[in-house]
């Protein structure tokens, strides 16, 4: 297990190449070379929360607010399965007027024809709709701290704590999901020491699946001056999860895209296993901006994943089919 000190000194550290080929190397010996899809449909961009970071909060007036029908979102994710996009990812903002009952129906519609998996980012909710989503048929279910700084985490969240937030976690882990979780790395404030403690309580949780990405300053909020995370700084990330978490589900998020064209693929190098291509309808896609120049923002679904295969082939990587269910987890070495 790397010490903070240990981790704070990757992240500093003039070269970090043997820190990428070791990840690299533990990925393949605990994952695999198999990189698998996670289809993510962005349903709704309204949210009553006012997180300071965030394109689709609520303390932005200017966005083009949509949200889709429950048979809109069912049939495009039977749609994906169909194409062997077999996990899909249900994302949007902490939206009260697609509920919980709203989602139940998505659930049992998609549950009826298909045993993909269903993994949902919803936001916080109450402890028993969790429960209610996961005994309907769902399977996974995303939320990051974000931040492990109690205080940086209050600035950024409209005075919610991060101690509500690590009791959401658990109310989603008690449920049963199959938990995702982590964190923005870059964000203003946070430094070195931060983000050691940031990979060090992702690793505490052990998750079956790990999301980090860059800060990317959005001009629609609070924080439009913030300065964003380097790239190199994110890659260094990633791989120190990796040698953390070696058989978690680690991906090559879309936000590092927006720092460089072969970011993912850099990523995928680096000790990450998984890719989450955008299947967003265009038409909607466009108006869910967490961060600006979010790759494929008006493209078509189809382009987004022959775009993503050949990246991955180029790799010399297979494209996994199947769920990609999570591996059991063991403890770091």
């Amino acid at each position: 297990m790397l010490s903070r000190a240990e981790i704070i000194q990757w992240l500093q550290c003039d070269d970090a190449t043997t820190l990428f080929l070791e990840a690299d190397r533990l990925r393949r010996e605990r994952v695999g070379d198999t990189v698998y899809f996670r289809g993510i449909i962005e349903f709704s961009n309204y949210c009553s929360s006012r997180c300071a970071y965030c394109g689709i909060s609520a303390l932005n007036r200017g966005i083009k607010r949509y949200r889709m029908s429950v048979k809109e979102v069912t049939d495009l994710a039977l749609e994906l399965d169909r194409m062997g996009v077999n996990t899909v990812v249900l994302q949007s903002g902490e939206d009260p007027r697609f509920s919980t009952r709203e989602m139940l129906q998505v659930i049992c519609g998609i549950r009826s024809q298909s045993a993909m998996a269903i993994t949902l980012s919803m936001g916080e909710l109450p402890a028993a709709d969790y429960r209610l989503l996961r005994e309907a048929g769902a399977d996974r279910y995303l939320m990051r701290f974000e931040t492990s700084d109690p205080d940086l985490f209050a600035r950024l969240h409209d005075g919610h704590t991060l101690e509500r937030r690590l009791e959401q976690i658990e109310s989603i882990r008690q449920a049963g999901f199959q938990l995702g979780t982590g964190f923005l790395i870059g964000l203003p404030d946070q430094n070195l020491s931060m983000l050691a403690d940031d990979i060090l309580l992702t690793s505490e949780l052990q998750p079956p699946m790990i999301g980090v990405g860059p800060f990317v300053a959005h001009p629609d909020t609070p924080l439009r001056n913030g300065n964003g995370a380097a790239l190199d700084l994110s890659l260094r990330v990633v791989a120190l999860l990796r040698l953390l978490n070696p058989r978690a589900h680690i991906p090559g998020t879309t936000a590092l895209d927006t720092l460089a064209p072969d970011a993912r693929e850099r990523a995928l190098l680096g000790g990450a296993n998984i890719v989450m291509p955008n299947f967003t309808p265009s038409g909607y896609r466009e108006h869910y901006l967490l961060y600006p120049g979010k790759p494929f923002a008006s493209a078509v679904a189809v382009e987004s994943l022959d775009t993503m295969k050949k990246r991955i082939h180029a790799l010399g990587r297979p494209v996994g089919s199947g769920r990609g269910d999570p591996l059991s987890i063991t403890p770091a070495v």
